[in-house]
């Protein structure tokens, strides 16, 4: 496996075109070009929900070997684009020339601070990815069942890679701190069956489509067994003793990022990363305080028009017992988020030129990490198109899902966030193809924020309750600034950041709690979504202040979503060109 992906790369750099042959643009395409087969190489899970099969049967190589070939290469592109004269090319490949230098400096940066020993949070990883593998790739006829089967094979050694990069974690000091571990048990337990028949990865074995003949199936599903058997379960346990006779002894006392080898540096490193401007954490920090004041006014306005009359502590302890905010089923759950959805889709065209044609479905988030995670996620269509994007949703605890948090929960996750904004970027034409599959955080989840905001031009958030829950959502990203610059920069404790969001938000203990922990865990970047949000929502009163009533909500929108995922300085200046362009026609 690993000599199969090795020889193309190693002869990318002298395989590339000579530079008088070409002009600078040819030259930066062929760049581009030989960057992605590389690419599609490097990570095979990828290239088969694109579409591409060469590398179905493969895991992504991910040994300590691996991962510095990977950053010798990165440096090998990085010197082919300094060779292109900037200049000389068009503003558009300026644009796209920035982009690329951005990310294989980051790329490089993360290898030389060590971020690639710790490649598991709290809440993500190989381990919570692979059963869900099932879902990310097709499953039609005999060849994909095998090249499942392969990647089942796969598993175990997949799991030594792994296990090898957080033992040179152990070594280095790159590790985990001891909270991020607790009840990480119960990611890996339910994958040890007794019965490869009780396994998660088993599915397409208990039902085959119509595309694998009678005469394949019974083998199929013998050499499946074979394989969760001999590889998948021995897999799991492997990474269960690794986890609780080496990593969780080793984890450390503290939480903050600061608090790792050249800590400082790293966490200041991340922040730039993540919102894409030059910060720091301080800066950040304070931000983050006089947003959440501005947000708390709001908050007691409203609650205030409700009629309520207590503290407001009160209010919120009334919001998180109150039965009526709460359903007593997963399916009422699912129900009113899919009510809310349906509503939100007829109203797009109100705020969008241009939709995708992808569409999206709702599913519960599986239960063996639903009470580790976070309220919902969202999964990106596959780039071949054929499958749909997914707004996952925690049924777990509902208790800890409350109604008024729905309208902006879901416009978040799908549309018009997460969903309209990614599914249209893969849709984009005349971009290179790693900017249409990439993304910048700032960027990604500040635009979600900022969809948030949108239901009340469209009519919703009529009641009162629900309105009080977009500011809940909006003060819960505030308050990321504060708590994820306080732990990991200014030596908050975890009980400090839990208490501050308490006092701050709607928000439910447990929500709470899931966060705060996630934060310790993936450290910066939390802090994307109110930078971006607040980009973004300063661009358009830019945009407003400088048209006037020519002002075009549809066509802002248009300009902002209109070149995929973009670092903040980028969406500036584009934004910016429409406008001008706007008042000169």
């Amino acid at each position: 496996m690993m000599r199969h992906l090795l020889l193309p790369l190693a002869a990318l750099a002298l395989t590339a075109p000579a530079a008088a042959q070409q002009t600078p643009s040819e030259r930066l395409r062929q760049l581009f070009a030989d960057d992605w087969e590389a690419t599609l190489r490097e990570n095979p899970v990828f290239a088969t929900s694109l579409g591409d099969r060469r590398y179905s049967h493969l895991l992504n190589p991910t040994s300590p070997e691996d991962v510095q070939r990977r950053a010798e290469e990165n440096r090998r592109f990085l010197a082919r684009l300094q060779a292109i004269p900037r200049d000389s090319l068009t503003p558009d490949e300026r644009i796209h020339y920035d982009i690329y230098a951005r990310q294989r400096r980051q790329g490089i940066e993360e290898v030389e601070l060590g971020l690639h020993l710790i490649p598991i949070t709290n809440r993500e990883g190989f381990h919570t990815f692979f059963p869900q593998l099932a879902e990310n790739v097709p499953l039609n006829n005999t060849e994909d069942y095998e090249n499942y089967i392969a990647r089942l094979r796969a598993f175990r050694p997949w799991v030594g890679q792994h296990v090898a990069l957080m033992r040179e974690g152990v070594r280095t000091g790159m590790v985990l701190p001891s909270v991020s571990l607790m009840g990480i048990d119960a990611t890996i337990q339910p994958h040890i069956v007794d019965d490869p028949a009780q396994s998660l990865l088993w599915a397409p074995f208990a039902e085959f489509p119509e595309g694998v003949p009678q005469a394949d199936r019974a083998r199929l599903a013998a050499a499946g067994r074979e394989a969760i058997e001999q590889s998948v379960v021995p897999g799991y346990r492997d990474f269960l003793q690794f986890i609780r006779s080496e990593y969780v002894p080793a984890a450390r006392p503290g939480i903050g990022a600061s608090e790792l080898p050249n800590g400082r540096a790293l966490y200041a490193q991340r922040v730039r990363v993540y919102t894409t401007l030059d910060l720091t954490p301080d800066e950040v920090h304070q931000t983050g305080l006089r947003e959440v004041a501005r947000i708390r006014a709001q908050m007691d306005s409203l609650m205030r028009a409700t009629g309520f009359t207590g503290s407001f502590a009160e209010f919120i302890q009334f919001l998180r017992t109150d039965p009526r905010f709460y359903v007593s089923t997963p399916e009422a759950l699912m129900e009113r988020t899919s009510l809310v959805l349906k509503r939100m889709d007829g109203e797009l065209p109100r705020l969008f030129t241009r939709l995708p044609r992808m569409p999206y479905g709702i599913k519960p988030i599986p239960d063996y990490i639903a009470p580790r995670t976070t309220t919902a996620y969202y999964s990106r269509p596959a780039g071949d198109g054929t499958r749909a994007g997914i707004y996952w949703v925690n049924t777990y605890d509902l208790r800890s899902r409350p109604t008024y948090e729905i309208e902006a929960l879901s416009f978040h996750e799908a549309v018009p966030g997460h969903h309209l904004q990614i599914a249209l970027q893969q849709e984009l034409e005349g971009l290179p193809q790693f900017r249409r599959f990439a993304g910048f955080t700032a960027f990604v989840e500040g635009w979600a924020l900022y969809a948030e905001q949108l239901g009340y031009e469209v009519g919703f958030y009529t009641d009162p309750y629900s309105a009080f829950g977009q500011l809940t959502y909006e003060m819960w990203r505030a308050l990321r600034l504060v708590v994820d610059t306080g732990m990991h920069w200014k030596g908050w404790t975890r009980q400090q950041a839990i208490d501050f969001m308490a006092e701050n938000s709607a928000l439910t203990v447990l929500n709470i709690t899931n966060e705060v922990d996630r934060y310790i865990a993936w450290p910066g970047q939390a802090l994307a979504y109110k930078t971006g949000q607040m980009k973004i929502s300063d661009l358009r009163a830019e945009a407003q202040r400088a048209l006037g009533p020519r002002f075009d909500i549809r066509r802002f929108h248009d300009v902002v979503l209109g070149s995929g995922s973009v670092p903040l300085t980028v969406l500036e200046a584009n934004v910016r060109a429409w406008i001008a362009g706007e008042q000169a026609r």
